[in-house]
């Protein structure tokens, strides 16, 4: 097995981690006796945990070395999920996402780094694969819920068996891993700047913020968007979401050869100009095609956001010696989460006091933004650094 593939499975399974708890979110709502408020601030758990962790994991990432986090986080999460289903009530709901959260973000913040690893050894633009790995576990953990909830199987036996497959994959791939290399195992003694003082670190974190604020509104307002305004059933409403993730997931996967032809900097730009331009389509023309065709290109547009800002966020941290990078991917991956973590509650606070109409319309302008944002930061890049 190749590091490449050994990657792309820990991105794989981190998804399916993901979908496969989301996915049973009901089922837990009912065996916590958790109303809709309630269930809100539990579902914040997971989100709190993955801001406040993933600045950490950078840091101890960049000190120590990135291997022996990524199999820790790798073991940990799945083994989450079976004491996430002996949650009986709300408040140890909400905590075992928090500490679930936490684990995913050790885990994503690693895998990014081996994932760079692998980039620039091979000097391939493969960063989008590896997060459409993201994309497809999501997918797989899902549909497994979705089947495990039709057999009648209780939380707990399912989290069960996915924690024993999560396991066995890291099992099987843990020799083959990549993982930066810590400061404190490297000969080379180079000066530390703060990651806070760097204009492009900024910018680019800037993106990241703007793609997830539009990834969080189309996963938790999509399928509502198209049944309340768009007169749909629940059943028709949620391809709104597939649509996205499925034109998302492609982009991903066989977008190679455009970031090689356009490249990093020009293909960010594209890509949020397509998915602003997608949600607008979806909020100003008043058919469910329009709704489904608009959700679909924004998946396209955003597909590249976050896998391309880590790529060039690391690239900001690269030593002379091909390592670093981890403290640049801690500090745009806690922006990005904080997008993740403010743009639903964003969103539907603006839909209570206006519609989703105007509210989606707000995120499609938020988008919009990415497109300065990344010509600002090829700008700052290109600017000769101050001695």
């Amino acid at each position: 097995m190749s590091p490449r593939l050994a990657t792309f499975l820990v991105f794989l399974l981190n998804g399916g981690v993901f979908g496969t708890w989301a996915a049973r979110v009901p089922a837990l709502a009912g065996q916590v006796g958790a109303e809709v408020g309630s269930l809100g601030l539990a579902l914040l758990g997971a989100s709190v945990g993955l801001a406040f962790t993933a600045p950490l994991a950078a840091r101890i990432c960049a000190v120590h070395g990135s291997r022996g986090v990524l199999l820790a986080s790798s073991v940990l999460s799945p083994l989450m999920l079976p004491v996430l289903a002996l949650s009986q009530s709300p408040l140890q709901l909400g905590l075992t996402l928090v500490a679930l959260g936490a684990s995913v973000a050790a885990m994503d913040v690693s895998m990014n780094i081996a994932a760079v690893v692998v980039v620039r050894e091979l000097q391939r633009p493969l960063m989008p694969q590896f997060h459409a790995g993201f994309s497809v576990g999501g997918l797989i953990g899902s549909l497994g819920s979705a089947a495990a909830a039709q057999a009648q199987w209780t939380p707990m036996r399912h989290f069960l068996v996915t924690a024993v497959v999560g396991v066995l994959v890291v099992a099987v791939i843990a020799k083959k891993v990549p993982g930066g290399v810590g400061e404190r195992h490297r000969e080379e003694v180079t000066e530390r700047t703060s990651v806070l003082k760097s204009p492009v670190l900024w910018l680019l974190a800037s993106v990241a913020l703007c793609s997830a604020i539009a990834e969080g509104a189309a996963a938790d307002w999509s399928a509502l968007f198209m049944v309340r305004e768009r007169g749909m059933g629940d059943a028709a409403g949620a391809y709104a979401y597939a649509g996205f993730s499925v034109t998302m997931a492609l982009s991903r996967w066989f977008g190679e050869p455009f970031q090689r032809r356009l490249g990093p900097h020009c293909l960010l730009a594209a890509g949020g100009g397509l998915a602003a331009a997608g949600l607008a389509l979806a909020v100003v023309v008043p058919f469910p095609a329009a709704g489904y065709a608009g959700f679909a290109l924004a998946g396209l547009g955003l597909a590249f956001s976050f896998p391309v800002v880590m790529d060039l966020a690391s690239d900001v941290g690269k030593r002379a010696d091909g390592s670093g990078g981890e403290r640049e991917l801690g500090l745009v991956t806690t922006i990005a989460y904080s997008g993740f973590l403010a743009g639903p509650p964003i969103v539907g606070g603006l839909a209570h006091v206006s519609s989703l109409v105007l509210s989606l319309g707000f995120v499609a302008l938020v988008t919009a933004l990415i497109i300065p944002a990344t010509l600002l930061a090829r700008r700052a890049a290109r600017r000769p650094a101050r001695v």
